[in-house]
């Protein structure tokens, strides 16, 4: 496995944590299979432990990681244009007009599926934790979207997942403002890093990168009313990242000691072992870092107030 660069943070609800044997029947049924020739797109679960291993999902000490893969066959929008423009021309010479609109939206689908048995077929996977102790979920991925893909393919798999986003009291801008503006507000065991995103009420942004957060800059920033958006920080001894406004951690960066340590087990080249292993103690970082921050975000918010936020945020989107 890779260890989280990025991670997209949920609250599960359901009463009792899914059984691993009901887990790995599930998602045996929606096992990743490469697409076909005249599919778009296909997604399943794969091993992840790589290629060597057929063990759809680990469980170490109640901690848990699964991993969708899909593929997709890249048509680029201008290929098919050009082509299309070209097929319309020709039609176009041969009946004295061009092609009606009906007409041209039929050449283009019928032009699709002759060119995706051609396309290039590309695979990526994504990586989840399952915290079944704390019922947490974490995905290793880079946007919103793509968090949400592989919820509904998890949804789809187990007939229902009942999740929201993990949300806090306190609006996160404002605490990192707060963290930014006095260091002495700053909880013990965090530090702020030298990378901050503000806005101002213009919807504009100041992007601050490799600077004194304490410097006159961006503290002239935050008396003329700007608020931080993001924030590097480092929660000591455990992991750095950018945190950011909706409670998304990306950038991080795991404690030397800690990776040391991952490299120092013996795995005998076993994938599983590797995998097994890593999650253990990747889990166990994460699982203090999200302790951590949701008790110096004010404690996490009731289930009712997470399920209104996460409602606003599907209609917004």
């Amino acid at each position: 496995m890779s260890w989280f660069r990025n991670i997209y943070l949920y609250r599960v609800h359901d009463a009792q944590p899914i059984p691993l044997g009901v887990l790995l029947s599930a998602l045996a049924e929606h096992r990743f299979q490469t697409v076909g020739p005249h599919e778009a797109r296909r997604y399943g679960w794969t091993a992840p432990a790589g290629r060597n291993s057929d063990v759809l999902a680990h469980e170490v000490g109640g901690q848990r990681l699964i991993r969708l893969a899909e593929q997709q066959r890249m048509l680029p929008s201008s290929v098919i244009k050009e082509e299309l423009e070209e097929r319309c021309a020709e039609q176009e010479a041969k009946q004295g007009f061009p092609p009606r609109r009906r007409e041209r939206q039929a050449l283009k689908e019928s032009l699709i599926e002759e060119l995706l048995p051609q396309a290039f077929a590309r695979t990526t996977v994504t990586d989840l934790w399952w915290d079944t102790k704390n019922q947490l979920i974490g995905i290793n991925c880079a946007s919103a979207k793509r968090a949400e893909t592989v919820l509904d393919a998890l949804r789809q798999s187990l007939g229902a997942l009942k999740v929201t986003p993990l949300a806090v009291r306190e609006p996160i801008s404002r605490v990192m403002t707060a963290w930014v503006r006095d260091a002495g507000a700053r909880p013990n065991g965090l530090v702020v890093g030298d990378m901050a995103e503000l806005r101002g009420n213009d919807d504009g942004v100041i992007r601050a990168r490799k600077m004194d957060v304490d410097g006159e800059e961006i503290q002239a920033a935050i008396s003329a009313g700007r608020t931080v958006s993001k924030l590097s920080i480092q929660i000591e001894g455990v992991l750095g990242m950018t945190l950011h406004e909706d409670m998304t951690l990306k950038s991080l960066a795991f404690d030397d000691a800690l990776l040391d340590e991952a490299n120092d087990v013996e795995d005998e080249g076993d994938p599983i072992m590797r995998t097994e292993t890593d999650l253990v103690l990747m889990a166990g970082a994460l699982t203090s870092a999200v302790q951590q921050l949701v008790g110096w975000l004010g404690g996490e918010q009731d289930a009712a107030a997470a399920s209104a936020f996460s409602l606003t945020m599907q209609e917004d989107g």
